[in-house]
């Protein structure tokens, strides 16, 4: 696999990025490709390994390290430094049903239990898989690949996020009739309205749509199921298939309510909407504001870079958590893997300044006579460690008024909505997430599935693509008593 010396041979070298302030003047995608004769060397790196752990996707002391998909990346790695770009988009598909999206939004759980890494650098197994799919696609090598034989059974799929089309993607190629419902006017759930396009490119999403369509996918949006609709649903197909996600955000009680306190989802929504070319809500614009966020993950620093894009006068990031707690990232063997976060080098770009406050919370907000927000009042907070477990104290001195015009609450999620489920009727457990029979995608009514985040919780992409991959072997195993997905 790859070139036997290739990890003493070649350096690891990641893709370009364009500078960050630069980048901060538009949404465009930031990441550059290198030249292939490069990323041959990158492939080469891949060290043949007797035992690949970048693919198991094993999970140790509540962490998961290697791929979910199980993705078969000694023998991609090895036919990129083969030049074999035919045969290496033909091992990367048997497990991965959207490489353009993990490709660029994936952590690279893969990278984290590389044997590379043990003692080194570990492979760049995300960008090398990016290259893949994009290379094939530029060559035409995404072709329609039609079922030869259709079967009698009808599948609805609701969400149109990573899990939904992925069972749609697979059950679709077993011939049965497909169609994916998304009560939004656009398609790809989190993927269009959840993450910026400077990460992922919405033509990305609608080439991959357009490509689904013409191997049979029906798709129709603005179709809201719930009430008397999901009896319908149940109705009129063989099998439904739930994938709508888990949006429903920890509860912040000014949010909403009070003229500039929002929760980070319809924010980052409002922003896509207007970037492609719906009507710039200045609700939701940042223009000019004084801009704090909330919250530690993927999502707060997508309102950072985005608050950054439309000209946000100041950014400021509160995170209750001291920095060791919130950064703690390592492989597999212990080695610690250095903590990058693009938002804050952006933000660093513009105003000189980390915009992270750590061991801080919001006391409570500020507003005018008129009810509108114009401050937020912050607090320290103390952790301490008792019998392995971190608590954490707020601290009623050393409290600060921050200037904001604009709140945003990206603390986290709280799992699915009630209403979806009231619909099917179907429980939720104390997670918040729809229970289902067992280890399994089946609910209590044998004909609904559900796949995603409404099944395990708010999780990442490559693990919404391993749900809907699994479902979509259950559904077909229910439609026809055996399935060879």
């Amino acid at each position: 696999m790859g070139k036997t010396t290739g990890f003493m041979d070649y350096v690891r070298r990641e893709d370009p990025v364009r500078d960050p302030l630069e980048r901060t003047e538009d949404f465009e995608e930031f990441h550059g490709q290198l030249p292939p004769e490069k990323r041959q060397e990158q492939g080469g790196r891949c060290m043949n390994c007797g035992v690949p752990f970048c693919q198991s996707g094993m999970e140790l002391e509540g962490k998961v390290y290697g791929c979910p998909l199980h993705n078969l990346i000694p023998e991609w790695n090895d036919m990129i430094w083969q030049c074999n770009g035919g045969h290496a988009l033909s091992r990367l598909l048997k497990t991965n049903s959207f490489p353009e999206f993990t490709g660029r939004v994936c952590p690279a759980l893969c990278e984290t239990a590389c044997v590379c890494g043990l003692h080194g650098q570990p492979v760049t197994i995300r960008e090398n898989e990016l290259e893949i799919i994009e290379n094939a696609f530029a060559q035409g090598l995404m072709q329609p690949r039609t079922p030869a034989v259709r079967s009698e059974k009808t599948v609805a799929v609701v969400g149109s996020g990573p899990a939904g089309l992925a069972a749609a993607d697979l059950l679709n190629r077993r011939g049965h009739t497909v169609t994916v419902l998304e009560r939004e006017d656009r398609l790809g759930g989190l993927l269009m309205y959840g993450i910026p396009n400077m990460k992922l490119d919405k033509s990305v999403i609608l080439r991959r749509i357009d490509l689904m369509t013409r191997e049979g996918v029906r798709f129709r949006v603005g179709v809201d199921i719930q009430g008397d609709s999901a009896q319908a649903l149940l109705n009129e197909y063989d099998a439904v298939v739930l994938c709508c996600g888990a949006t429903e955000p920890r509860p912040f009680p000014q949010a909403g309510e009070v003229p500039g306190v929002h929760y980070a989802l319809p924010y980052l929504k409002a922003s896509t909407q207007a970037l492609l070319g719906g009507v710039a809500d200045e609700v939701f614009s940042a223009a000019g504001k004084h801009v704090v966020v909330v919250g530690a993950g993927d999502t707060s620093a997508d309102c950072i870079a985005t608050a950054l894009r439309q000209g946000a006068k100041s950014v400021t990031q509160l995170i209750r958590k001291p920095r060791e707690l919130v950064e703690p990232r390592e492989n597999l063997w212990g080695n610690p893997i250095p903590f990058h976060d693009y938002a804050e080098d952006e933000a660093v770009a513009k105003f000189g300044q980390s915009p992270r406050q750590y061991e801080t919370v919001v006391d409570h907000i500020e507003t005018n006579e008129a009810g509108k927000l114009v401050g937020v009042v912050t607090a320290k907070t103390r952790w301490t460690t008792r019998n392995g477990k971190a608590k954490m104290e707020v601290l009623e001195e050393g409290k600060t008024l921050l200037p904001a015009d604009l709140l945003l609450i990206a603390s986290g999620f709280a799992g699915c909505e009630n209403s979806v489920l009231e619909s099917f009727g179907i429980s939720r457990t104390k997670q918040g997430c729809a229970a289902t029979v067992g280890d399994t995608h089946a609910t209590a009514n044998p004909q609904v599935f559900v796949a995603g985040d409404m099944r395990r919780g708010p999780s990442l992409v490559v693990w919404a693509i391993a749900e809907g991959r699994a479902a979509a072997r259950e559904v077909d195993a229910y439609l026809l008593g055996y399935s060879n997905l």
